[in-house]
């Protein structure tokens, strides 16, 4: 990170993945202490999932690698927190931790598009994009990328009604007003401080949140894992226990 200051980068992130196999909590908090030792604006910490298909994901198929242990991974999420808001880093996500420089928060922006479920474009090779209600995805390899793209004719104007498809697109998906009701709370929940404002919501989809998920609101709610806060406690969010739980809570909303 010093060659990156050097150069003229002055807002630098780190990501760091824990609950690995064997792994104990002392080694963790040396990683994050070396972590924090370089002053990194943004920090992400990710929980090691073994996915189905790779090689870790194999070895522990095969009772060949120990599975992460989930208690000790939530130790360790706990204890980072605690580390982090110590040394001046405010969590705005369940995984993303930022400094505030000149009174504005060091967070992700291009992330923050997704978390509140808003419209990007895909471009390049196996790119993904979400807009005008649609979800696309690219062709992965940039050689057929490239290829579609220079064996496409000029643009006319009844090509235009495709967008926001392109010749390089291999799969589009119509997304219905309910699937996207659905992500809009998974993905702005994620926003631990943010979380999803009723205003927002009431005004994206017509309804406000308690008509759409009365009974899910309040039993989560009463659980401990969401709570309405903000300044007029317009914002849905998760409590600190539910950060640990956030895929139970999302689940309640798809």
């Amino acid at each position: 990170m010093s060659w990156a200051r050097r150069a003229g980068f002055d807002n630098l992130n780190l990501d760091l993945i824990f609950g690995l196999p064997y792994q104990p909590l002392q080694s963790w908090q040396r990683s994050m202490e070396l972590a924090l030792g370089l002053h990194p604006e943004h920090v992400s910490l990710y929980a090691l999932t073994l996915e189905h298909g790779t090689p870790l994901g194999h070895w522990a198929a095969r009772g060949l690698l120990s599975e992460p242990d989930p208690d000790i991974a939530a130790e360790m999420y706990e204890w980072a927190m605690e580390r982090l808001e110590h040394s001046g880093y405010e969590q705005y996500e369940i995984s993303n931790w930022a400094l505030i420089r000149d009174g504005q928060l060091l967070a992700c922006r291009h992330n923050l598009q997704y978390w509140r479920n808003l419209p990007y474009l895909g471009l390049g090779a196996g790119a993904h994009g979400y807009a005008g209600g649609a979800r696309t995805v690219n062709v992965l390899a940039p050689a057929a990328y490239i290829e579609r793209l220079l064996a496409a004719s000029e643009p006319g104007p009844e090509q235009g009604a495709l967008f926001p498809t392109t010749p390089a697109t291999q799969s589009v998906q119509r997304i219905e007003r309910q699937a996207e009701i659905g992500e809009t709370m998974m993905t702005g929940l994620r926003l631990v401080q943010e979380g999803v404002s009723n205003r927002n919501f009431k005004q994206r989809f017509g309804q406000a949140l308690q008509d759409v998920f009365p009974a899910q609101i309040e039993r989560l709610v009463r659980l401990g894992l969401l709570e309405w806060g903000g300044d007029d406690y317009d914002r849905l969010r998760l409590t600190r226990p539910g950060r640990l739980l956030g895929n139970k809570v999302f689940v309640e909303f798809i």
